[in-house]
């Protein structure tokens, strides 16, 4: 008597979750001074400075990612290519008109009054070259403080 084999039946795939909502973009939680490569992009620089803090996240506006928390811009970046950065890399930091006037006259080949946001105090700050990381950090970090709600702003520990 020869037997026969059955043919085995597939197993039913196993569902498929929901699709996935997008999550914001967030960089590794790193001390914001410690030394990087020289090559290292500047925009990716500002991402890991900026998105590690409370509630900030990316938006790209005007075809320049701009750095928010509670959709309020604290920073934006400006690339050479465009009239934003008028030939050079540069980040635009929300600040005050004490605080710019400060910077410029102190270094005025890092520091500039960026256009259309500069009368309200922004301060500007080239990024090609070698900028001051950290520096730049602190700045950012202020700028946050300034468009944040009160209880987001003391959440920012500057040790960290």
């Amino acid at each position: 008597m020869a037997t026969t084999t059955r043919p085995t039946k597939k197993k039913p795939a196993a569902k498929k979750s929901a699709a996935k909502k997008p999550v914001a973009k967030r960089a590794v939680a790193k001390k914001a001074g410690a030394k990087k490569s020289a090559t290292r992009d500047p925009i990716a620089r500002l991402r890991e400075i900026c998105l590690v803090l409370p509630e900030a996240h990316e938006v790209e506006a005007w075809g320049e990612p701009t750095f928010r928390v509670r959709n309020k811009i604290f920073a934006m970046h400006a690339s050479a290519s465009t009239h934003h950065g008028a030939g050079r890399e540069a980040v635009w930091i929300n600040s005050t008109h004490v605080t710019q006037d400060l910077l410029m006259r102190a270094k005025p080949d890092r520091y500039f009054r960026p256009p259309y946001v500069g009368p309200s105090g922004w301060v500007g700050v080239w990024v090609d070259g070698k900028p001051d990381w950290g520096e730049i950090a602190d700045l950012l970090r202020d700028g946050y403080r300034k468009r944040a709600p009160k209880r987001l702003a003391a959440q920012i520990d500057d040790e960290a």
